[in-house]
């Protein structure tokens, strides 16, 4: 956790200390009561859904697994589920005005509230100070009992990508197919697997953990990352760039990851990037193109390559 974000949950928890604040905006500073979850306390409640715009991707590929689940047990403590432990733990519950709360590191505005359905929309930090705009990013719950005795199906069921997803990503598929560089994140990202002895590839996995990306691990898709060996190389060498692969399989060039400036090393970097994707990687490298929701498309992905003459 970091400096920030301690001193705005220790604040958060000071505000506990009062059950009302005055709001400068009503004539006569009128008292306005701080949110209260008393009404839903030991309801189980599972995510269903995440966007801003109603579907589970955004336009550059961002899925947003609905993978909370929760429980309000008390005015300072909620039950989250855990993935990795495979539990509900509680953590501290502290609520503010304007209906934010927050826990587990995350800062969120109460937009709904019942025992059938919460909407929460997700506040980001901003230098020392909350961002109050929003995000424009909500987080829909349902009851679990909801889910099972109104809507008859099950969690898994609920959570599953529908028809409006399907069309808003073929939509995005087709702009790849345009230009490149319209390329979006895959949910499936690229697999790259080698064909000979001399060369290794590794991807990049991140840990789910609570303290270092609090059980995030969208990076994997978002920003793809493969460290690729090569021994008996003609020369040592290492070089990072990113590249496009098209839903085809097709490896293209993109650019430098070193922040490199116009001149003969850049173009040098760049001409030794792009002969070792034409000969190594497309001779000796099979790529299989991500692909979301089964469809496969162009994405970007990022390659650190190492050669080892001997």
């Amino acid at each position: 956790m970091n400096k920030l974000a301690q001193i705005l949950a220790i604040a958060f928890v000071g505000l506990i200390a009062g059950c009302k604040f005055k709001d400068p905006t009503v004539p006569g500073h009128s008292e306005k009561p701080f949110l209260s979850f008393k009404s839903i306390e030991g309801i189980s409640y599972t995510e269903v859904r995440r966007q801003q715009n109603g579907l589970s991707f955004n336009e550059y590929g961002y899925y947003l697994p609905p993978e909370w689940k929760l429980r309000f047990v008390s005015a300072d403590s909620i039950a989250l589920y855990s993935p990795v432990k495979k539990q509900f733990l509680n953590f501290p519950l502290s609520c503010g005005i304007d209906s934010v709360f927050n826990t587990n590191r995350t800062f969120l505005r109460m937009k709904h509230m019942s025992k059938d359905s919460l909407i929460f929309e997700l506040i980001e930090a901003e230098n020392d100070s909350l961002d109050m705009k929003g995000t424009k990013v909500y987080m829909l719950f349902y009851a679990d009992n909801y889910i099972k005795n109104v809507l008859h199906t099950d969690a898994a069921t609920a959570q599953r990508s529908n028809r409006k997803d399907s069309l808003f990503v073929k939509d995005l598929i087709k702009r790849s197919d345009s230009s490149l560089t319209n390329a979006f994140a895959a949910v499936n990202p690229v697999q790259l697997t080698s064909t000979k002895s001399s060369i290794t590839v590794e991807k990049k996995v991140t840990v789910p953990d609570f303290l270092f990306n609090n059980y995030n691990t969208s990076d994997d898709y978002m920003n793809p990352t493969y460290y690729i060996t090569i021994n008996k190389a003609y020369s040592d060498f290492s070089y990072s760039f990113s590249a496009y692969v098209d839903k085809k399989g097709q490896l293209f060039f993109d650019k430098p990851l070193l922040p490199l400036s116009d001149g003969n090393y850049k173009d040098r970097y760049v001409h030794f990037s792009k002969a070792i994707i034409n000969t190594y990687l497309k001779l000796y490298v099979k790529v299989r193109p991500g692909q979301t929701l089964g469809m496969p498309h162009a994405s970007s992905i990022n390659l650190h390559v190492h050669g080892k003459k001997s």
